[in-house]
């Protein structure tokens, strides 16, 4: 089908909640996609930091086909072999004890607060509730989930939102520090705000944030479905701050591609998930769970968080060079492979003449670029999108 043919039936028959899109995508390989008449295009979006191990990787699909033909799904009624593999490697590569598996990024927050609210009734006190998260910050589209997102375009429309969450600056822990009462159990945070606009924290923030949960008693969340899986240069985003948090949650890349969310914990926290409190019919089915463990494997056997240091730092200094060139660029800012570049104009024409020439981007706001590309990228990708991205600026 062509992408008129394409785009006529999606209007018709899909709920339109992400509006007009210029391209249908087709087919994938590596670092490139190619759309539904055979246009080539350099994929710098990666499904939004999602394929970090490239498109329809090897591995990945074989798994994928392997485990389609012995068993799908069953339910969690049942053990499942592939899901036990992966929370036992999981477990292995990170701070966590135990995982709970589910299928989204949204879904894995949503457990996460559950298991921080039950946990503080079960172990702390049953007149804590509240979560203090970050204004900017991003952690779904659930209710609970929007409500706990920090950005109030996200919540219109859609009040009254759910009790027990209150909001704070990132990266000011004299805020955070004001904003905790009795009432409060837990902080969530995301390493980088990555929706919020590509937002680094201090070099020491996040330390301080751990030392001021341990001395009020609270749990510590972190939101990792954009930073794990390599993308900032180490397997998981706690590890290049150097700062263990309690509960951790994770999706996106760690499927290479298929739906899967996890939310992983230490022991004592998991014990207040009891068998009845919480579930997922699909969480953590054979097929995405062999899928899921393929590309975990892959990201740790290739070494891809180097990779993403190493590339990331040549697109870093690349862009620098940009923005000593163009006055347009107001700053660049980034760690690894998770990198925004902000414009001093709306950046959505200049994707969209980007993505005429054959290089996908993706802007987020109204004026940041976010450059999320697979981990398997080389400094010759790099080179072939900068001239591109030169032609567009000079433009602008």
């Amino acid at each position: 089908m062509t992408t008129a043919e394409i785009k006529e039936m999606a209007s018709k028959y899909i709920v339109n909640t992400y509006g007009e899109r210029p391209i249908s995508l087709a087919r994938g390989e590596g670092a490139y996609v190619w759309d539904a008449e055979g246009k080539k295009y350099l994929d710098l979006v990666a499904g939004i930091a999602t394929i970090n191990v490239g498109h329809c990787n090897a591995r990945v699909v074989d798994a994928l086909i392997a485990q389609a033909r012995q068993l799908i799904h069953v339910s969690n009624l049942y053990y499942i072999e592939p899901q036990a593999k992966l929370a036992k490697r999981l477990v292995e590569l990170s701070f966590a004890d135990k995982c709970f598996f589910c299928n989204s990024g949204a879904e894995a927050n949503e457990a996460a607060i559950k298991v921080a609210r039950k946990y503080t009734k079960d172990k702390i006190t049953k007149d804590k509730y509240e979560i203090i998260t970050m204004f900017k910050s991003f952690h779904g589209r659930t209710m609970t989930t929007i409500t706990a997102t920090g950005q109030e375009k996200y919540h219109k429309g859609f009040e009254p939102m759910a009790p027990g969450f209150k909001y704070v600056p990132f990266n000011d822990l004299k805020a955070l520090e004001d904003a905790v009462t009795d009432k409060t159990c837990a902080v969530m945070v995301e390493p980088i705000q990555a929706e919020g606009g590509i937002n680094m924290p201090d070099d020491d923030y996040l330390i301080k944030l751990r030392k001021l949960c341990d001395d009020k008693n609270l749990l510590l969340i972190f939101d990792e479905v954009q930073t794990a899986m390599g993308r900032l240069g180490t397997l998981f985003g706690y590890e290049s701050y150097g700062v263990e948090p309690d509960i951790m949650t994770m999706a996106k890349a760690l499927g290479g591609g298929v739906p899967i969310g996890c939310m992983a914990t230490k022991d004592h926290i998991a014990e207040s998930l009891s068998p009845g409190t919480h579930a997922s019919t699909f969480g953590g089915n054979p097929l995405v769970c062999s899928a899921a463990l393929a590309s975990l494997n892959y990201i740790v056997d290739e070494n891809l968080p180097d990779n993403a240091l190493k590339v990331g730092g040549y697109v870093m200094d690349k862009l620098k060079e940009l923005m000593g060139k163009y006055p347009v660029i107001k700053e660049v800012r980034g760690k690894g492979l998770l990198i925004g570049m902000e414009l001093k104009v709306e950046g959505k024409g200049f994707v969209m003449e980007c993505m005429k020439e054959g290089l996908i981007l993706n802007c987020i706001g109204s004026r940041i670029i976010r450059i999320a590309p697979p981990l398997i990228i080389s400094e010759k990708h790099v080179d072939e999108a900068l001239p591109i991205m030169e032609k567009n600026l000079a433009n602008l």
